[in-house]
């Protein structure tokens, strides 16, 4: 395998991996946490399909992968208590259509439901790298963070490691499948952001309409 047959974001990854082994998917899965665009459904198949060529070990590379999810979670996690709830509070009250008491309700539900949010988090796309921000924001315990976190990450990083070692030459077949279902995500995003500013609006409008009467 060699990176003048693969290019792009999967050639880079191919390059980490031919220098480093098992540490090079590491490595690109850690990246691929703080900087979203690099995608995790082109890096595990890839590593899947590196061992299946016998570049590096199958469980090798499901291991530094895992490992590597939890760094980059690790270090959003460390961003978001760094901002602290005092400082989003004070953004929330800067932003337009967004009330502190929206942030509040978000407190209260990441109260209730942080672990799970975590834990399932890691295997939706998008969010996947998003959740490490408002658990570390919300202070929530490190061990339970890093338990599931990583957790949740062994599941997600297994299975498309396996599938890239089970699809060999085939392993772009499964970011042609995780692509449509991150655009899914990306459209259910979309229209919840478009819901809540129309939500928004109208909620001012009518407080306006009962002034002046």
């Amino acid at each position: 395998m060699s990176t003048a047959e693969i290019g792009g974001i999967a050639g880079w990854a191919v390059g980490l991996m031919e220098g480093l082994g098992e540490v090079g998917a590491g490595i690109a899965i850690a990246l691929e946490n703080l900087f979203p665009p690099l995608p995790s459904e082109v890096i595990l198949p890839l590593a899947g399909f590196a061992a299946s060529r016998g570049d590096i070990s199958l469980w090798g590379a499901v291991l530094a992968t895992t490992v590597g999810s939890v760094v980059g979670a690790l270090a959003l996690y460390g961003v978001g208590a760094l901002l602290g709830r005092r400082r989003t509070m004070a953004l929330a009250a800067k932003l337009p259509l967004v009330k502190t008491e929206d942030i509040e309700k978000a407190e209260a539900w990441f109260a209730r439901h942080g672990v799970k949010t975590v834990f399932f988090g890691r295997m939706i796309p998008i969010f996947r790298s998003l959740i490490s921000v408002p658990a570390g924001v919300e202070r929530m315990p490190l061990p339970t963070f890093l338990l599931y976190t990583a957790l949740g990450s062994l599941i997600w990083n297994t299975a498309f490691v396996l599938a890239g070692y089970l699809l060999g030459e085939n392993w772009t077949l499964v970011e042609q499948y995780v692509g449509v279902l991150s655009k899914v995500v990306l459209g259910v995003c979309v229209l919840a952001v478009a819901w809540f500013v129309v939500a928004r609006l109208t909620g001012r409008r009518r407080e306006r309409g009962r002034h002046r009467v």
